[in-house]
């Protein structure tokens, strides 16, 4: 296929799309710090509530499938405005939920749209050179998960004072102002794909079925992601008691707390430079890993929640950057279809972990919920130390 000449990335650029990717991707979660508040509203149990968080990570995975690999089949730019009108819309119907199954209905519709970060990762992949590829993947990656991250503490302080409803209103206006910047900065970029919507799915299949390296760099996301959310999904059920008993704008500060460990992986990529992709991968499962026996051994402490929730989002965001590179590496123009690949596997990850995570803490608390959050992690990386090094003599000339 012949190569397709793309505008130059321009900092102010790569600032926009850092920021909307925050802003855009903070919608999926809102309602983590709040369920508590949510369940006592509609009066159903910590489990029913939780469900919420299940069908936006769901409604996300949806999205990524259905959405995503039409980024290399229209016009790009077109693509994300029509889109976030639908979020604006979703979170509206959100605001204005009287039922819980008005919520959950919502919740998915916002999970579905709220795609758009997913769809500017692969256009700065394409626009970057390969020595800054990396670097710049990882500061768009670094504003989505700092937008995760501070949501939960913006929703809980917002639920705190002006209840749980006020955080949507917010985040719509938050949709019309990203708008405008998109409409105003936003380059245009052709598509590269010319069939049908049936055969465009189909090449989404065949890259998920034949790219070994796609393949691993899907199944390390999806059970990291599903060992973070695992906690983040229980976590102010685990507050809200003794010796805590704190309420959501606590819950929520955890996610401010974790944007240091967000902050700190947005340099990984130049790590790239002296490390191997499978060495930093490897380092950031570690990692994560034993997050963990920070978050259980001293999970009664603020101090150990702290440390954990810090290494947890640090060994995320890594090996996600990494992840990332180590696929958008193959030579194919099919940028948005990789992604599609790797996101779906991702966010299908979270929702288990999230719905795991909720049955866990009714089943045996905080110690079930660690225990599950083990597994996920001790799966992703067991399947990296087996694999990965054999997967890169196999591609290597």
């Amino acid at each position: 296929m012949e190569k397709v000449a793309h505008p130059k990335l321009s900092k102010s650029l790569l600032w926009l799309m850092t920021v909307v990717s925050g802003v855009v991707v903070a919608n999926n979660y809102y309602n983590q710090p709040l369920l508590a508040e949510i369940a006592n509203e509609f009066q159903v149990s910590e489990a029913a509530a939780s469900r919420i968080t299940v069908l936006t990570q769901l409604g996300y995975a949806c999205g990524l499938l259905m959405i995503i690999p039409l980024g290399d089949k229209l016009f790009r730019k077109r693509l994300i405005l029509v889109d976030l009108i639908f979020v604006m819309l979703a979170l509206i119907w959100m605001a204005l939920s009287d039922a819980i199954w008005m919520m959950a209905a919502a919740s998915f519709l916002i999970g579905f749209s709220s795609v758009i970060p997913q769809l500017f990762v692969p256009m700065v992949a394409d626009l970057s050179d390969e020595e800054n590829r990396s670097s710049n993947i990882g500061m768009v990656m670094s504003g989505l998960l700092m937008g995760i991250l501070l949501s939960r503490f913006i929703g809980g302080i917002v639920g705190d004072v002006w209840g749980w409803r006020s955080i949507y209103w917010g985040a719509a206006v938050m949709m019309v102002l990203s708008w405008g910047f998109i409409y105003r900065m936003l380059p245009e970029m052709k598509p590269n794909f010319k069939g049908n919507y049936g055969s465009l799915m189909k090449s989404v299949w065949d890259l998920a079925r034949t790219q070994p390296i796609l393949q691993l760099a899907a199944f390390r996301g999806a059970m990291s992601f599903a060992s973070l959310c695992v906690v983040f999904t229980t976590l102010a059920f685990h507050l809200e008691q003794p010796p805590f008993e704190a309420g959501p704008s606590v819950a929520g500060s955890f996610g401010l707390i974790g944007a240091a460990g967000a902050l700190a992986a947005a340099f990984v990529g130049r790590l790239n430079q002296h490390w191997s992709r499978n060495k930093i991968i490897a380092i950031s499962l570690f990692l994560l890993l034993i997050s963990w026996f920070f978050i259980y051994f001293l999970g009664n402490y603020y101090i150990g929640l702290v440390i954990g929730i810090v290494m947890i989002d640090l060994g995320l965001q890594a090996s996600h950057i990494m992840n990332q590179s180590d696929y958008f590496a193959i030579k194919t123009p099919a940028t948005s279809r990789l992604n599609t690949v790797y996101m779906v596997s991702y966010f299908i990850g979270g929702s288990f972990g999230s719905w795991v995570g909720g049955q866990a803490w009714s089943a045996a608390g905080w110690t079930g919920v660690c225990l599950v959050g083990v597994l996920f992690a001790v799966l992703g990386l067991v399947a990296h130390l087996l694999f990965a090094n054999r997967l890169q003599k196999k591609v290597s000339p």
